[in-house]
């Protein structure tokens, strides 16, 4: 099922959050783990690929074109996030999804990342539609205004920190670096 996460039938992985209850999915003693991508502001962010995403292999020369023409706004969030920048997110840019090609996307989140430009002011049934099929594939869609992109990038940056935290953390089991470990105490 698209966006969950489950453990592997030989049992759970030895990294993750612990979940109890539910008892359901793990073998071993009732508890499911959850993969963990990374950490971002003590929360652990966690994973939610979406498996098996419809594919049209007719519109790699258009993605190709597309990340030649190098849109400022576009490269300038690249900039903050490729190859691991952003909290060791890797990220994938012109991405094909279906019969779309979206500006960003996240594997490991089943996210989709838009940065509207003004042409998009003008494309308000299509975006609707567009939104709609990736959300109906069980990704999460995020927009970004291409003005914020290049006038408020740390902003822009901080403002998707927050929806990560808000639709993949972990809350009810912040991170903490304990004394006992080695490390500080981190609120």
């Amino acid at each position: 099922m698209p966006g969950k996460n489950s453990p592997p039938s030989e049992g759970c992985p030895t990294g993750g959050v612990v979940n109890s209850p539910p008892s359901e999915g793990c073998p071993k003693g009732g508890v499911v783990y959850k993969e963990i991508v990374t950490i971002i502001n003590n929360y652990p962010i966690i994973r939610n690929f979406v498996e098996n995403l419809p594919y049209n292999p007719a519109l790699k020369k258009l993605v190709k074109d597309k990340r030649k023409a190098g849109i400022l706004s576009e490269v300038l969030f690249w900039q903050q996030v490729h190859k691991g920048i952003f909290h060791k997110i890797d990220f994938d840019r012109q991405r094909i999804i279906g019969n779309y090609i979206v500006d960003f996307y996240v594997k490991t989140l089943g996210l989709v990342i838009e940065i509207d430009g003004s042409s998009h002011d003008v494309k308000i049934e299509y975006d609707a539609e567009r939104q709609l099929y990736l959300e109906n594939l069980g990704l999460n869609v995020y927009r970004i205004a291409d003005i914020d992109v290049k006038k408020n990038l740390d902003i822009v940056m901080i403002d998707l920190e927050n929806y990560i935290i808000q639709k993949y953390a972990e809350k009810t089991t912040p991170v903490f670096d304990h004394p006992s470990k080695g490390g500080e105490f981190t609120p």
